[in-house]
């Protein structure tokens, strides 16, 4: 009679581990935020078809002409999997061991600088030679470790004190702070852009007091005039910027390709010339217009209609990721909801923009959008990272 009580019991725990693993399981696919993954899907779908029109002309191998699309499909998928794992991390795991994601990733970022290991790309020592012919740009991992720290650091002290102190701040600062100091001497300007946008909005929305930031906005734009001041800009960076502020000055170099981007978009019309059909895209009058001029393409051959369809979903995403940080159920889940925000915000903007005219020209890819396996996979790692914290606010609410 002992035996069957225990063999009954050990059953019925059995029963209910499954049970609760099945609800677990069930539960996540209940609670995921759904606009978000198909605005992700969409916009993914919708860039490897733009890809694919603006790297039929020369990137294809003579052999096989797909042979472009091919990789950037093989990436997407490996993305895709990289996000779906992120998702399923546990909150737990993930602020303890925040710190070794930061330190594998910065010690990756200090690869390109290795002889035989680091590859020069468009006048940036950003990348890392991988066999195959593939390379890797560890500082698009970095975005995601500096957020992850930066919340680590300025959520510590939350359930105790009405603000982070200035010792918090200070080490969110510096660990915002060296990536991007490395990154500078890569001559990676985009990137420094786009982390810095990203300290300094995961600092204000911790809540610090406004003179902290006032001091960190002021101090940023005093370091951006020293160093073209002192020549620590290379000479295209600096002629980049100038080109924007006076884009007839120099219509055969540095403003080419915004030139060259604009008659694009403005030869669209309202419907486009059609896929595969635009004469700028397929002639390849806009130089890398399947990574960084990808909205070109987007402007020709699919028009006026066809880019405010790829805006409004990249809208889409910010506004899901602005709600999932409005509702996180603590402070780091919000901080990193933000982080993610900033940055994919800043790039659209930077992106889209410097095609219109209205931005300097810098090398950084539209979120989902543009050719490149580094970024779409840290991309979708963010999308990971913005679905656990939904995920978290859901559960706590049962």
């Amino acid at each position: 009679m002992a035996k069957f009580y225990a063999s009954t019991s050990a059953d019925s725990a059995l029963a209910g581990a499954g049970s609760r693993s099945g609800a677990r399981g069930q539960g996540f696919w209940r609670d995921l935020d759904w606009i978000l993954l198909i605005a992700g899907l969409a916009l993914t779908v919708l860039g490897s078809v733009l890809v694919w029109s603006a790297s039929r002309a020369d990137l294809a191998s003579p052999t096989d002409p797909q042979s472009y699309l091919k990789r950037h499909v093989i990436n997407v998928v490996v993305a895709i999997v990289l996000g779906y794992f992120a998702s399923r991390l546990n909150y737990r795991w993930l602020r303890a061991y925040t710190p070794i994601i930061y330190g594998i990733s910065f010690f990756l970022l200090l690869l390109p600088f290795v002889p035989g290991i680091g590859v020069t790309v468009a006048g940036a020592r950003a990348w890392i030679d991988l066999p195959g012919g593939l390379t890797l740009q560890p500082s698009e991992f970095m975005k995601i470790a500096v957020i992850l720290m930066m919340a680590v650091l300025l959520s510590e002290r939350k359930d105790i004190e009405i603000e982070p102190s200035g010792r918090d701040v200070l080490l969110a600062l510096t660990a915002a702070g060296l990536p991007i100091g490395v990154i500078l001497l890569q001559n990676d300007t985009g990137t420094v852009l786009v982390l810095g946008t990203v300290a300094v909005s995961v600092i204000a929305v911790a809540g610090i007091r406004t003179r902290w930031l006032v001091g960190l906005i002021g101090s940023a734009a005093l370091s951006m005039l020293l160093a073209v001041q002192l020549g620590l800009l290379k000479q295209y960076q600096v002629a980049r910027l100038t080109s924007f502020i006076s884009p007839d000055s120099d219509t055969g170099a540095s403003a080419y390709n915004a030139n060259q981007a604009r008659i694009a978009i403005g030869g669209g019309g309202w419907f486009g010339v059609g896929l595969f059909e635009g004469p700028q895209t397929q002639g390849k009058f806009v130089p890398v217009n399947e990574s960084d001029f990808i909205f070109t393409v987007s402007g020709e051959e699919l028009g006026f209609i066809g880019s405010v369809l790829l805006i409004l979903l990249l809208a889409v995403l910010l506004w899901r990721a602005a709600t999932i940080a409005w509702k996180a159920d603590d402070q780091y889940g919000r901080l990193v909801a933000t982080g993610v925000l900033a940055w994919l915000a800043f790039q659209t903007f930077e992106n889209i923009g410097m095609t219109l005219g209205i931005m300097p020209i810098t090398g950084i890819p539209l979120p989902l959008v543009s050719a490149g396996g580094t970024s779409m996979m840290a991309v979708w790692i963010a999308i990971g990272l913005l679905q656990t914290v939904r995920l978290h606010e859901a559960r706590s609410d049962i």
